[in-house]
């Protein structure tokens, strides 16, 4: 059975789309929509054609390149050469602040943030006012189609290297980033989540010898209280018999939006650096 998956159905949805698109698409250079809006896109194609995509400066200290991927790939980067390519999964509001994803490209690495908003029909499964979540459930079922589909699409992009990549989750993203079971990544970092919690959504599924970061305050207000339950701790209980596997707990205070944290920043550049092809 599909760990990550709601159900059976859901699997096939994301296999289909893989075999779809890979029958429909082949190696063929990518073509940008029409328009953003265009009407013939499917669901699952603008999450990847809204996609915000950062690139590092071109020159040293100069500003980073953010796009979106539709304009992208209708005007491809000047530097084409393939580099560090991290995929990175938004919370349950959406892509919202972009700083994460703004310094990590500053770093030296290319990024990719699909747009899980941008489908026609996205509700939310959370509500921010006040912290809590589990609203639509179905919920994950998208974004682990939005990922498979992102995956596929990455190895079309000339200057993404696929054989280069890693995977950043946060909050309801880092909840896909935990139970993806592919062997896509160099390693994946899991952030404001703790893998704990109903069935659905607990554990750590990345393959065992694969690098895992995973990242989360010690109060932090979403999985603590009576409207949480089970949900508190974090994801290094799933990872004895994980030897490249490290859990960063930060201190007290620290609060949901720990990819905004220095020090978390900093590690994510430190084990991608450490982990990334040589």
């Amino acid at each position: 059975m599909w760990r990550f998956g709601l159900s059976r159905a859901a699997a096939a949805l994301v296999l289909g789309v893989t075999a779809i698109v890979t029958a429909s698409c082949g190696s063929r250079a990518p073509e940008a929509p029409a328009a953003t809006g265009d009407a013939q896109l499917s669901d699952i194609e603008r999450t990847w054609y809204d996609a915000v995509v950062a690139f590092p400066p071109a020159t040293l200290g100069g500003p980073v390149d953010i796009r979106r991927m539709h304009d992208v790939i209708a005007s491809p980067p000047v530097d084409p050469r393939p580099r560090t390519t991290v995929i990175y999964l938004h919370g349950c509001t959406g892509l919202g602040d972009l700083s994460v994803v703004k310094y990590l490209a500053a770093e030296g690495f290319v990024v990719i943030a699909p747009d899980s908003m941008a489908r026609k029909y996205r509700p939310l499964q959370c509500d921010a006012a006040t912290g809590r979540g589990g609203y639509n459930l179905f919920v994950y079922d998208f974004r682990a189609t939005e990922l498979a589909f992102a995956i596929h699409s990455v190895s079309r992009m000339p200057w993404a290297d696929v054989g280069d990549m890693f995977l950043i989750g946060g909050s309801e993203g880092g909840v896909t980033a935990a139970l993806y079971r592919g062997e896509a990544f160099r390693g994946r970092v899991i952030a404001a989540w703790t893998c704990h919690g109903a069935p659905l959504v607990a554990g750590l599924d990345a393959p065992p010898m694969e690098p895992v970061l995973s990242i989360v305050s010690a109060d932090d207000p979403w999985y603590s209280g009576r409207a949480a339950v089970g949900q508190a701790g974090d994801c290094g209980t799933y990872m004895p018999g994980r030897p490249n596997a490290r859990s960063l707990v930060l201190p007290s205070g620290e609060g949901h939006a720990v990819l905004n944290s220095r020090v978390a920043r900093q590690a994510i550049v430190d084990f991608i650096t450490l982990w990334r092809r040589p």
